[in-house]
């Protein structure tokens, strides 16, 4: 399994403003890969793209050779839900849910809530949220959140993890936990991760380093 991205450009505007640039790629099963880059490279826009979030002006994204911009609305979603985990900057969490209700989100699509449950607390009790699945996210550190919000991107056991710039509001403690914890589950889980990220430290982790600079691969 691999993720393909052939010959892809996007603009912005009118007049266009071209962000990123035939940009070529192929993610291997199992990779864990930071894309880095100056604020305004174009790393977020293709991380987005590679993703299904965002189309392309141009070109092609192939996931398990399924071309993700020639899906229907309906397909992408059905397939993100299957396939895809998203983590960003912001956790997103519901403020009227619990923790684990927060976490079973995405099996509520598929009415997996009760098949799930016993995921949903082992993925707590892993990243060390034992003891907090009643608390609300307001009563939780935003470590602790973005913690959550690792945790139902994978409640759905998804082979592809994306995660934009997961650990930008975070303090240099608790980004590091989350780091931690992208390294974990590629060894244990075997999830494909991509990650942006503009910390130069974190960018290391990554078994692959994906440099942009004026939305070309370098």
């Amino acid at each position: 399994m691999s993720l393909v991205v052939r010959n892809v450009n996007k603009s912005f505007g009118d007049p266009p403003n071209q962000i990123l640039k035939k940009i070529n790629l192929e993610i291997k099963k199992g990779d864990l890969v930071s894309l880095t880059g100056k604020s305004g490279s174009g790393k977020s826009t293709l991380l987005y793209i590679i993703s299904s979030l965002d189309k392309p002006t141009s070109g092609n994204v192939l996931v398990e050779g399924k071309d993700l911009h020639a899906l229907n609305e309906k397909d992408i979603h059905e397939f993100r839900n299957l396939h895809m985990g998203f983590v960003f900057q912001f956790h997103y969490l519901l403020p009227e849910l619990n923790t684990i209700e927060n976490v079973l989100m995405p099996a509520r699509k598929t009415l997996q809530e009760i098949q799930l449950e016993q995921r949903a607390l082992s993925l707590l009790k892993e990243f060390g949220l034992s003891g907090k699945e009643n608390k609300k996210p307001s009563q939780l550190s935003g470590g602790e959140q973005q913690r959550v919000s690792i945790a139902r991107a994978l409640i759905m056991k998804p082979s592809y993890l994306f995660a934009d710039e997961p650990t930008g509001n975070l303090d240099s403690i608790n980004a590091r936990i989350i780091m931690d914890l992208f390294v974990k589950i590629n060894n244990e889980y075997k999830t494909t991760i991509i990650y942006v990220t503009h910390d130069e430290d974190f960018s290391k982790i990554a078994k692959r380093k994906i440099v942009l600079v004026d939305g070309e691969i370098q």
